[in-house]
């Protein structure tokens, strides 16, 4: 997914400055973005130059002007056009899935480690996806189907993360029962 559909969903329901923007993103549990700063500014000067959005520099009262974005009719239509497009399928590749599958090399207290590890940051993460679920705040909630769809997407992180980690839980469990076994073989 290119981060300029993200923009200009966000823009879809209200104008935003580039730094308001990069909040929402960052504050999201949702908008998957893995970029620095400097990709949404870019993004945002692609999108103004291609004519989906249009700019207009704010002077307030106090303080520095900014730069509020508006989606253009030709953006809306851009990301109509995207949102209908056939959807990417999950990512089932992880990077611990690696890890995991060289741990062979270790010993047998060392995988558990290991694991012990992952459930912890797996752990973290889910505390991470309630907080920003709880603190959902200024997101899309223009009628009752958004708000329902914003809910069931942040519920379906939480349940990733919950099945993850009751996952991580039953390999250390198969795990340490398939030591005991080989030990009481030897």
């Amino acid at each position: 997914m290119s981060i300029k559909y993200a923009i200009l969903g966000l823009l879809s329901w209200k104008s935003l400055t580039g730094y308001d923007i990069k909040k929402l993103m960052e504050d999201s549990a949702i908008l998957y973005w893995s970029g620095n700063n400097n990709q949404i500014y870019k993004s945002l000067l692609q999108l103004l130059g291609d004519g989906l959005v249009s700019s207009i520099l704010e002077q307030p009262k106090s303080g520095p002007s900014k730069k509020t974005y508006t989606i253009t009719d030709k953006g809306q239509n851009a990301l109509k056009d995207w949102v209908l497009t056939v959807p990417e399928a999950p990512e089932f590749k992880k990077a611990f899935f690696v890890q995991l599958a060289w741990s062979g090399v270790l010993n047998d207290e060392e995988t558990m480690q290991l694991l012990c590890k992952y459930e912890e940051e797996l752990t973290l993460q889910l505390a991470y996806q309630k907080e920003k679920h709880e603190r959902r705040k200024g997101y899309p909630d223009r009628n009752e189907k958004e708000i329902f769809l914003w809910n069931k997407m942040a519920e379906n992180a939480i349940s990733s993360c919950k099945f993850e980690i009751d996952w991580v839980k039953s390999v250390r469990t198969e795990l340490l029962e398939q030591t005991k076994k080989g030990a009481t073989q030897t």
